[in-house]
């Protein structure tokens, strides 16, 4: 059915060029270009060739921490508590660095639903000492809380899990894990990619460790910048070992021998900074603020609750929760030969993607009609009518 009722967020819809031309569903993996990013990168460009090295010193050294300071803003964090990486893996690198892992306090308590590149970090740890404790789920959507509750022990040192899962979109109870850790003394790093954005992220009061995610998804900004939170107490305490020249107290005296450590957020940085990448995410990053995380957030349960119910219909199995408040912006639908359905969806220009044990993610946001929804929905029952007759 056409939009139904008034969408005051449909007003951003024109400053995303792909929009006309195709049904964009797929936020979960690449958010939607504003047009603003042409501009931003047509800056950056004559800004190098206008001002050559002139540039780092008139722009582009503070853009790291201007960036993060956005980032921040959207999750209520400090000032200065939010430093800019090219992913997320190198965040998790950097949280590591931080730590620990010859002791008796040396686990690691995470998912099975994580995300695997998180997963391959932290299972690569264990020759230096981190001890990996992996929480199974028992249906390929949710993780069991109490499990991995009790799982986090006198021994744990980091809990790494996903706010919002990738597969299924299931929302964790980050406030009760961060409880729990903190009673034994752990740390917990929220990896927030799959939430910031579409749900509301509030670092502070959540009292997180650290968090981390990027902008390319749900933030509309593009591949190459990651983010990293660390709460400002820790900041001021912690060392990471993996370090670089951006972080010491004079980076440009370019001294010898050991680093001295600068103030957060250029503390928990290393190397030169991905001035493109920065350049084009800040556009994406405005939007949302403008738009309104709690807002975006009450149009996606909407939304996301009508593709369930359009699902139903046909009996296809649902990877996602169906409550409201436990599910994030995506819903996994498993329909018959889904791979396939997916790849017809995309040669259709309805944009979605495809995950083992998941299905076909349909992820629409603040910018998605009503009637989206219902033509990526009624565009797979095409395909397997077509597929149905083919086949007799």
């Amino acid at each position: 059915m056409p939009d139904s009722l008034p969408d005051s967020l449909l007003v951003f819809r024109p400053q995303f060029p792909i929009l006309a031309t195709t049904t964009y569903m797929i936020s979960n993996s690449l958010g939607a270009m504003p047009v603003g990013v042409f501009d931003a990168m047509k800056g950056y460009a004559e800004t190098w060739a206008t001002r050559g090295v002139r540039a780092w010193e008139e722009r582009w050294w503070m853009l790291a921490s201007e960036v993060g300071d956005e980032i921040g803003r959207l999750m209520n964090a400090a000032p200065n508590s939010v430093s800019t990486h090219q992913n997320v893996t190198t965040c998790q690198q950097i949280v590591a660095s931080c730590l620990d892992f010859s002791g008796k306090r040396n686990k690691v308590v995470y998912s099975d639903m994580n995300f695997p590149s998180v997963m391959y970090f932290w299972e690569a740890q264990q020759p230096s000492g981190a001890r990996v404790h992996m929480v199974k789920t028992d249906d390929g959507i949710t993780v069991p809380l109490q499990r991995l509750l009790d799982a986090i022990d006198e021994e744990t040192l980091v809990v790494p899990v996903s706010h919002v899962i990738f597969r299924s979109a299931y929302i964790q109870d980050a406030k009760a894990i961060i409880e729990k850790a903190h009673q034994v003394g752990a740390y917990v790093l929220l990896d927030t990619f799959q939430s910031l954005g579409t749900v509301p992220v509030d670092v502070t009061a959540l009292n997180v460790d650290f968090a981390c995610g990027g902008v390319l998804k749900w933030l509309c900004g593009g591949p190459g910048v990651g983010y990293l939170y660390v709460r400002p107490d820790l900041g001021e305490r912690l060392q990471p070992r993996f370090t670089g020249w951006t972080a010491h107290q004079q980076p440009f005296n370019f001294e010898t021998g050991p680093i001295r450590y600068t103030d957060p957020p250029f503390k928990f940085m290393n190397g030169t900074p991905h001035i493109p990448a920065l350049e084009a995410c800040r556009p994406g990053l405005r939007i949302v603020a403008e738009a309104g995380i709690a807002n975006i957030r009450e149009k996606s349960k909407r939304q996301t609750a009508r593709l369930i119910e359009l699902a139903d219909r046909h009996q296809w199995r649902i990877n996602t929760s169906r409550d409201a408040e436990r599910r994030g912006g995506t819903v996994s639908i498993d329909m018959p030969d889904s791979q396939e359905v997916c790849r017809e969806l995309l040669k259709r220009d309805v944009l979605v993607d495809w995950r083992p044990k998941a299905g076909v993610r349909f992820s629409p946001h603040f910018y998605n009609t009503d009637e989206e929804v219902e033509t990526a929905i009624a565009t797979v029952e095409e395909i397997l009518q077509a597929r149905a007759v083919s086949a007799r």
